[in-house]
């Protein structure tokens, strides 16, 4: 039953994500919805062993993400918006975390303890809607000059550390009523002991991984070194919650940055590998955190729970955005941006939600029912509003390669004749094809051509483009008109043509068409000779 769960899990989540991605919305919300569908409440296809294991399983995911974050911060934009992002670590959280506990008392009848308890629950961000989405921004260039996504990528992972350590606090009060002054004036403490053990510890695990992986030749591939990083990743966070002296989350994010600054080429292995992790983590994060929501609990506190979601967000969260911001380089534009780009919940919420009413907290369903409807509202709708608002409120920049995996599709563009060069043009854009996972357009200029010749050419690009998605093309014209013009048409990042002179221009590319490309073609071009 397990192994039939994970593959309803796998299969279920990834066919719902798709519903979702064609119907115009995250594929998150069609993930949840089929946690949902799967949960003890509806279906019950879910084996309880999976169900225990769930928090695992999540804090496996959630280490993904926080890899693919530190892999794909920029150290310069983070010096040039470091103010910005340490506010935006605190500010945010605690005073939407105030503002949810002021409205808690009268809307709940709570005292402002348990409401700030169920406040820090609602303030935390989530890394598992925000990262992905910050990464995707970074990779199509919007708000990169001045930083954006790097400020609220680091801001969200302080922010989590403040508002755990808050949470325990509060948490061990409530439970044991009692309470040392010194452990409240310690906490601010706590905290940047927290962040700067966290950070050194990323930063001793990255030389460590180096010193392993490139220096001591350890591994042979790029799938052995995802391997040693992903799990010595996960031990740390695994560490982290047995010895709560620091940052798990941090330290694993730190690690990836000072991986870039230490070894780029390496970063970019784990950067291109770790985006293929998160295929499946995504799908068992999303899944499982929609067959965790209560439903019969979210019916009797729906709408006081949205009216308390608004406030913490509409004026907590405003103002703390508001402050965070101050004196910075930001237009109004970006700092309306923080509205949809930083705002989603669910990671946390599904980790902690659920904690004071197994302590017994009063009001402990009540807050279990709130952090439910908060990841139903919050996370589908940051998924959406990150993507679409990018365009409207963030300049686009060009995009640095070196510090995010780019999704740009390779297509080759194989100019080919009836020559015996044809093969050599053929073989050399198979190799590079099977290099970048790319497509092949193979263009032919039958001029001059008989039917025989082009049969030959078909079948000749059919033998050696059999594992390569690929289009055969022939048309007339002006030759190197027709292949600028096929390239621009089919959006080509590179022609690949060959060169041959003193030949009969009726058989083969002449040098001079190959020298009218290379002159005209605004795309990259490789000669074959």
């Amino acid at each position: 039953m397990i192994l039939l769960s994970l593959i309803l899990i796998l299969l279920l989540g990834f066919i719902g994500g798709q519903l979702a991605r064609r119907f115009g919305a995250p594929p998150l919300i069609g993930m949840i919805v089929v946690g949902i569908l799967l949960s003890p409440q509806m279906t019950n296809l879910i084996d309880n062993t999976v169900l225990e294991i769930a928090d695992d399983l999540r804090t496996m995911a959630v280490m993904v993400i926080l890899m693919r974050a530190g892999l794909g911060l920029d150290k310069e934009k983070l010096i040039q918006q470091g103010s910005v992002a340490l506010r935006l670590g605190f500010l945010p959280a605690i005073t939407e975390a105030f503002a949810i506990a002021i409205a808690a008392i009268f809307i709940f009848n709570f005292d402002f303890i348990t409401g700030l308890l169920l406040g820090c629950v609602i303030s935390a961000e989530s890394p598992a809607v925000i990262v992905p989405g910050m990464l995707r921004l970074k990779s199509l260039g919007w708000g990169v000059e001045k930083g954006i996504a790097d400020a609220i990528l680091t801001g969200s992972a302080l922010s989590d550390v403040l508002v755990l350590l808050l949470f325990s606090l509060i948490l061990n009060f409530l439970s044991q009523e009692t309470i040392s002054n010194s452990a409240i004036w310690l906490l601010p403490l706590q905290v940047i002991i927290q962040i700067i053990v966290g950070v050194i510890i990323g930063y001793i695990i990255a030389k460590i991984i180096i010193f392993v992986i490139v220096k001591q030749n350890f591994t042979q591939n790029s799938i052995q070194d995802t391997l040693i990083t992903a799990t010595i990743a996960l031990l740390i966070v695994l560490i982290a919650a047995t010895f709560p002296y620091y940052s798990g989350y941090l330290a694993v994010m730190s690690m990836g940055f000072f991986l870039i600054e230490f070894d780029p080429p390496l970063a970019r292995r784990l950067r291109y590998e770790f985006n293929h992790l998160w295929i499946v983590a995504e799908i068992l994060l999303f899944v499982l955190m929609g067959a965790s929501i209560q439903l019969e609990v979210l019916e009797n506190n729906l709408v006081p729970g949205i009216i308390l979601l608004a406030i913490g967000l509409l004026l907590g969260r405003t103002i703390g955005w508001y402050l965070a911001t101050v004196g910075s380089n930001w237009t109004w534009r970006e700092k309306l941006f923080l509205l949809p780009g930083n705002s989603a919940k669910a990671t946390v919420q599904a980790a902690i939600g659920a904690i004071p009413l197994s302590k017994g907290i009063v009001g402990g369903e009540i807050i279990l029912a709130i952090a439910a409807l908060s990841i139903l509202i919050t996370a589908p709708l940051g998924a959406w509003a990150i993507p679409t608002f990018a365009d409207k409120l963030l300049t686009k920049d060009s995009v640095d390669p070196t510090k995010i995996a780019t999704t740009n599709q390779t297509v080759l563009l194989a100019a080919i004749d009836t020559s015996e060069l044809a093969t050599v043009v053929l073989t050399k854009v198979a190799d590079l094809a099977r290099r970048s996972n790319g497509n092949v357009i193979v263009l032919h200029v039958a001029n001059n051509s008989t039917e025989t010749e082009i049969i030959n050419l078909q079948q000749l690009t059919s033998r050696l483009l059999l594992d390569i998605r690929h289009q055969f093309i022939t048309t007339m014209g002006t030759i190197p008109e027709v292949i600028i013009d096929t390239a621009e048409v089919y959006q080509v990042t590179e022609i690949v043509m060959g060169k041959r002179e003193n030949k009969s221009w009726q058989k083969i590319l002449l040098g001079s068409v190959s020298q009218a490309v290379l002159e005209t073609s605004t795309i990259p071009v490789m000669l074959i000779v």
